[in-house]
């Protein structure tokens, strides 16, 4: 151990799991002049990873965290530290038995071994297991334990022996200095670092480190309740530290594993426990460590009967006892995903927080990969820190979601369920009309975004079996065939739709040129008037977002994004701009309402409200430009993302209730309706095949394998090109595909609709892999009620993208025919695009 130096390239605070994964990964690939620091002693400074469970389930739901977690259990092998012993996630209920059948699409589609099982086989495994109590499993047989202390001990050593790392224990951060917006400097109880990047990867207490340099890491530490409970004899008989399956018992949100003689069991079921980064416990103070706090034993009652009645004759054994019991501190965010990347407040100060035992590797290798070389193999995009609002970085809303999301740890999560808690935020200027038209809101980025509207549901009668009614009460969930007739219903005359939530971005300057250049892989040189859709890519080539944009003026660019991701792709034009130093970029979201109209009624109802000319040889597709409506001044631009002939209309957010109003008097007589976001994001996307950001595309995706490739490139550069023409010049290893389901009868005869996520199969169940080495799964699933079809979107290996090919999805344990329709960006809906040329 040395002194503090003066000065370094990189200082990380923490050395828990996170910290010490990352000095190894930035040594590897070549930084030097390292410093890590720490208020504890090393090994354990007593963060979260020294009072860890320390197991590690592989299959989730989402790929991002399955892909951190595979990787970091493949670290964790090759340093030696990783012993598998299986898992067991145990069902009381035929619902939980449902959601392990759904489990089991994530398992085949991210290749990760697992099986149903019954309470006979559990009982084989765990023989100490009451099996009356359970009515399946799901098993995993890579499930496992790692020494998350002696794998970050082998890492620090990796990167001292490289000669890149100096370590510091015992030492506070006190301050941490900025200068022109950057990081500058890390001031500790032990001396001043002077730093070109710091890393804030201290777990609970990174927020309070945050906050030192006037940024913001959206975490709360929470408390999870552990006891062990032993000697238990069936246990001590057994050799090593675990000799039977880990097992979870979902439905009581509670965890039993096996560590030597004693059983743990933790629990997700008790209250939330939510503390302040600043009432932690010092170290002086903390009885075993900061994050090990006295024990509520009333909050664990309930949790330990219900764990007696799973396993009673080894916690009810003669001689055990509980030897050891901790209300322990996690991290835990507003949506449930780490915290990782530079901040958007401070240049240089990265975070690398919020981050569990399973995935710290994995996380360690990512974060240093964007720091080295700019990207990382694995997509981590829905955890860079960047992608919070300012109301979701206030300690209010992360106390609230997380409070709510706390007990869903174990729970059956819908991919379609709605936070309850903390709105509404952020609501459009007609948000009382709309709530007159009875229109469900679903949030999106704080938004209250109607995803139908109640008013519309005599449409339902209307068009029948055409709405496509779903029976099972899953496939329902969160949906309404009110969706579905309103989509029916714009192709027919007009939809009115609400996009407040898009992100508005002024590019303006001298540089304006040069910096939507930059980013967009589109052509931006182009005349004033003009609107370019574009995807922006990172190095590597993978997808960073993809959007609009529109030229305004010959230095004045509007973009426009989505908003899910907005403040990423902001910081992103932010920091091109900053580099090129000739433009600003200013956020104009909460200035401008945005309203889009499409149907093949809508330039009648257009014209109705504005004198200018609005024909198609008047106002061309891909062109924008100020429209007088009344005595209102929008502007208008002629695109489409649900494959009708309509505008997106822009004003003054002070406007927005007016133009609304005006739009539906004057749509009235035309029968246009107002039409939700189930509409234009999934129904009338997906009959058009349009890529969706964050589905179809993302880093780990190219242009080329999404089938949006255009004949030219662009002279001019942009960030990715080099990566961009290699793709172009190479065979596809794995290509986006359309496939419409060709009979949805499952073996009860009920009828069930894909939602996403389910993996694409041999039509007799065989697994398939890409050239990526991956297992094709649907990104996107809805409803086509042009069609009558469901449509699913997913990468397939080139040698199986061929029209016609008939493959099968697995859902729900059940395999289904489907068909490719499409092997490219071609639509199954109108594929000459007649309607959008209206």
């Amino acid at each position: 151990m040395a002194d503090v130096p003066s000065s370094a390239k990189v200082v990380v605070i923490g050395a828990g799991i996170v910290g010490n994964s990352l000095v190894w990964h930035l040594a590897r690939l070549g930084w030097r002049d390292i410093v890590q620091i720490d208020k504890g002693a090393l090994p354990n400074p007593g963060g979260s990873t020294g009072h860890a469970s320390n197991f590690i389930f592989p299959v989730d739901h989402s790929r991002e965290m399955t892909d951190l977690t595979m990787d970091s259990v493949r670290q964790y092998q090759e340093m030696g530290v990783f012993t598998q012993s299986g898992g067991i996630e145990v069902a009381r209920t035929e619902e939980r038995m449902e959601e392990l059948r759904r489990r089991m699409s994530s398992s085949k589609a991210w290749g990760i071994e697992s099986s149903l099982i019954t309470p006979d086989e559990i009982a084989e495994l765990v023989p100490f297991l009451e099996k009356d109590v359970v009515i399946g499993g799901f098993y995993t047989p890579t499930v496992g334990v790692v020494d998350s202390l002696r794998a970050g001990t082998i890492m620090r050593e990796r990167a001292l022996e490289a000669g890149a790392l100096t370590v510091v224990p015992n030492a506070e951060v006190e301050g941490l200095d900025i200068e022109d917006g950057a990081i500058k400097r890390v001031r500790t109880t032990k001396g001043d670092i002077e730093a070109e990047y710091v890393v804030i990867a201290c777990g609970v207490w990174s927020p309070k480190l945050a906050k030192m340099a006037g940024a913001r890491i959206p975490l709360t530490p929470a408390v999870h309740q552990m006891i062990s409970v032993g000697p238990c004899p069936q246990l001590a008989e057994k050799e090593g530290e675990i000799s039977f399956p880990i097992v979870r018992d979902m439905d009581t949100f509670c965890y039993e594993r096996q560590h030597g003689a004693d059983m743990e069991v933790g629990s997700y079921a008790h209250r939330p426990i939510l503390m302040a980064p600043e009432d932690i416990p010092s170290i002086e103070q903390a009885k075993l460590s900061p994050t090990e706090l006295p024990f509520t034993e009333e909050d664990f009652d309930p949790q330990l009967e219900q764990a007696f009645e799973l396993m009673p004759d080894l916690l009810g054994a003669e001689g055990a006892e509980i030897r050891y019991a901790i209300n322990g501190l996690l991290s835990l965010t507003p949506d449930g995903f780490p915290i990782l990347g530079e901040t958007p407040e401070v240049r240089g100060l990265w975070s690398a927080a919020a981050v569990w035992i399973k995935e710290g590797p994995g996380v360690g290798r990512a974060v240093a990969e964007q720091m080295v070389i700019g990207h990382s193999e694995i997509d981590i995009s829905h955890s860079d820190i960047a992608r919070f609002y300012p109301h979701q970085r206030t300690r209010a809303h992360v106390r609230a979601r997380t409070s709510e999301a706390f007990n869903k740890t174990y729970g059956i999560v819908h991919p379609g369920e709605q936070w309850a808690s903390d709105r509404p935020q952020r609501v459009a200027p007609m948000y009382a009309q709309e709530k007159e038209q009875g229109a469900v809101f679903f949030e999106a980025a704080g938004w209250e975004r109607p995803m139908w509207y109640d008013s519309n549901a005599g449409l339902v009668e209307e068009y029948g079996d055409r709405v496509m009614p779903r029976e099972h009460e899953w496939d329902s969930r969160w949906w309404s065939p009110i969706i579905n007739a309103e989509h029916l219903r714009m192709r027919e005359t007009a939809g009115i739709v609400d996009l407040s939530a898009f992100v508005v971005l002024d590019v303006t300057g001298p540089g304006a040129l040069d910096v939507v250049q930059r980013a967009c892989v589109a052509q931006c040189d182009v005349p004033v008037g003009r609107v370019v859709y574009t995807p922006v890519l990172d190095p590597k080539g993978g997808f960073v977002s993809d959007l609009t944009v529109m030229r305004l003026g010959h230095e004045h660019f509007r973009v426009v994004t989505g908003g899910a991701h907005g403040m990423v792709d902001k910081k992103w034009f932010a920091n091109i701009a900053r580099e090129l130093g000739t433009a600003t970029v200013a956020d104009l979201t909460s200035a401008y309402t945005t309203i889009g109209i499409w149907g093949p009624k809508a330039r009648d109802v257009l014209a109705s409200l504005t004198d200018d000319d609005v024909s198609d040889e008047g106002f061309r597709f891909g062109t924008c430009r100020l429209i007088e409506m009344g005595s209102l001044l929008v502007l208008a631009s002629r695109i489409s993302y649900v494959g009708e002939l309509g505008w997106e209309l822009y004003v003054p957010i002070e406007q927005g209730a007016r133009l609304w109003s005006m739009l539906h008097e004057a749509g009235a007589e035309h029968g246009a309706i107002p039409v939700g976001i189930g509409v234009y994001g999934t129904t009338g996307r997906i009959e058009k095949g349009y890529r969706a950001f964050g589905a179809e595309l993302d880093a780990e995706r190219s242009i080329v394998e999404a089938g949006m490739q255009r004949p030219k490139v662009k002279a001019a550069d942009f960030i990715g090109k080099e990566a961009y023409l290699a793709q172009r010049e190479a065979a596809p290893l794995t290509v986006l595909c359309t496939m419409t389901v060709d009979d949805h009868t499952s073996a009860s005869g009920m009828k069930r609709y894909m939602l996403g996520g389910e993996p694409v199969l041999t039509r007799e169940g065989g697994t398939l892999t890409d050239g990526h080495g991956h297992h094709p799964y649907v990104t996107s699933a809805g409803s086509a009620p042009s069609l009558g079809k469901h449509v699913l979107l997913a990468y397939l290996p080139p040698e199986h993208a061929v029209l016609g090919n008939q493959l099968a999805v697995s859902y729900m344990e059940e395999l289904y025919p489907v068909t490719v329709e499409s092997i490219d960006a071609t639509s199954l809906f109108d594929p000459d695009n007649a309607r959008i040329r209206g």
